[in-house]
């Protein structure tokens, strides 16, 4: 077998190419897992050393999400088409390259174009990571090359705060994103000389490029309102782009139908269970999310911890999620989703409530934000898995490689939009995040915002699952014990190694921490 044209049967595990290719691919997703960890702890620090608002240090952050929620579904359909090897290999580039542009970053606007166009490469990146794996292995080692990937990229949520918190308080915030480099380099050298070259040899069609433009377009319009409105806003552009940002998001839907090969196939909607999930979701994600943006913040401003310090507080949450995420997929599939995704959300606000405990004279980390992170972390690790799996269980199995890339945009769509508006709601904006006493007031507020949104979902998902979901939906996507991506609950939904359809992989939406 040579590295650029792989047997038709795939290779094994436990062969010296199978280990190779896990090696490159855990490398490639969990350096995007990293950046995700260790970007929120920074915060902080990169607003006093480059002096810059609130609002830039929301497009810090969503300035990554915003292209990789538009473009991921897209970098996994080309890498079907031109090869899953050599669309990651370009993403791993990308990545790195933007970087560094991120490491010397001289301002906010500098930052925050780099981290757009790390999100790019991540778009790349991230789908092209599983699917090396789901298309490079033999059918009976599949599952198992999944689920030690899953584990593997665990060790790198787990490492990522601890990571980010050295980093930031040692050589400092830059080193965050130029540690990268590095990385890249042995993942590339990787894979050009050890992993084997896939496609999708029966894909046709063209690529809804005019779709993916038009969602990104739609995203960053809706995105800058919020953020520009929780400041002193020109109402009249805060409106303006509002407007457009809703235009655009129409002319998606309407490109969407019309396309014999559209990027989002609105048909996948008309299962009842599917739509519902997705629903449960963005009440999730976008709780999650806001919690990860704001905790930091607090720690770091209103308690006093160091970013080290800070970005060890929350380890908890990932360490529950890779010690009790399958054994929950384990219990769904026996017991239904119904309970897990009720009970877990309950939990989930539970722990944010306690959270609400944290504030300047927090002096005690065992007293005032384990047993609050503990609960949290314990509501998680009980849903995430079960989400993912009724996901796919809701759709047919043809169908799994897009219902799980939906999933996983959901997802992310629910953390951009929950960064842009939360300090709105909280009224938290310009320079006062400098300040202990406002931000501790935001804080609190921000945890009842997330709190009632983990209720909701736990109430819909009460309401609209079936008790015996994943038993009923027999004949469709399987759903195996979900494997935990380690950062389920920080940026994204597990990857599932559901189905072994190459096309199911390449549409996986990657990792965020449960790795975020």
């Amino acid at each position: 077998m040579t590295a650029g044209s792989p047997a038709s049967e795939g290779v094994r595990l436990s062969s010296r190419t199978g280990r190779w290719v896990l090696a490159c691919s855990v490398l490639g997703s969990g350096m995007a897992l990293l950046d995700g960890t260790v970007v929120n702890i920074a915060l902080p620090r990169i607003g006093t050393d480059l002096g810059v608002s609130l609002a830039a240090l929301q497009w810090t952050v969503n300035g990554y999400l915003l292209t990789l929620a538009g473009l991921i579904l897209l970098g996994g359909g080309l890498g079907d088409r031109y090869g899953r090897r050599k669309v990651f290999v370009i993403g791993v580039i990308w990545f790195a390259a933007a970087s560094a542009l991120c490491g010397i970053a001289q301002n906010g606007a500098m930052l925050i174009a780099s981290r757009a166009l790390q999100g790019v490469g991540g778009a790349l990146l991230t789908p092209g990571s599983l699917a090396l794996v789901q298309s490079t292995y033999r059918p009976e080692d599949r599952a198992k090359a999944v689920g030690a990937w899953s584990g593997l990229g665990g060790v790198a949520g787990a490492v990522g705060p601890f990571l980010g918190g050295f980093l930031v308080d040692g050589p400092g915030w830059r080193w965050i994103f130029l540690v990268n480099l590095p990385v890249a380099a042995i993942v590339v050298a990787i894979a050009v000389r050890r992993v084997p070259e896939s496609r999708d040899r029966t894909a046709t069609g063209s690529f809804d490029v005019r779709g993916a433009a038009l969602a990104a377009l739609c995203l960053a319009g809706i995105t800058y309102a919020l953020i520009a409105a929780s400041g002193h806003p020109n109402w009249v552009t805060v409106i303006a782009t509002a407007v457009a940002g809703l235009a655009c998001g129409a002319a998606f839907l309407r490109t969407e139908r019309s396309r014999p090969h559209p990027m989002l196939p609105l048909t996948i909607f008309s299962s009842r269970l599917f739509t519902s999930m997705n629903v449960v979701t963005v009440c999730l994600y976008a709780a999650i999310g806001g919690v990860f943006f704001v905790l930091p913040v607090q720690l770091q401003i209103a308690a006093g911890y160091s970013a080290l310090r800070s970005g060890l507080a929350t380890l908890p949450v990932t360490v529950l999620m890779l010690l009790l995420s399958a054994p929950a997929g384990a219990l769904a599939q026996r017991i239904g989703p119904r309970l897990p995704l009720t009970v877990g959300p309950l939990l989930t606000a539970t722990g944010l409530l306690l959270l609400t405990r944290l504030g300047p004279g927090s002096s005690s980390y065992l007293q005032d934000v384990l047993p609050a992170v503990t609960v949290q972390g314990l509501g998680m690790a009980l849903f995430v898995a079960p989400l993912t799996a009724t996901v796919l269980a809701s759709v047919d199995v043809d169908h799994a490689g897009i219902a799980s890339g939906v999933n996983n945009a959901a997802a992310r769509v629910a953390q951009l939009l929950i960064v842009a508006a939360l300090p709105l709601a909280v009224g938290l904006s310009n320079q006062a995040y400098r300040s202990p006493h406002a931000v501790n007031s935001a804080f609190g507020k921000s945890m009842y915002i997330c709190a009632g949104l983990c209720a909701l979902a736990s109430v819909l998902a009460f309401a609209l699952v079936p008790p015996q979901a994943l038993r009923e939906e027999e004949g469709k996507a399987p759903a195996p014990q979900p494997q935990c991506h380690s950062h389920c609950g920080f940026n994204a939904p597990p990857l599932e190694p559901g189905a072994d359809h190459d096309k199911a992989a390449a549409d996986e939406a990657g990792a965020g921490e449960a790795r975020a």
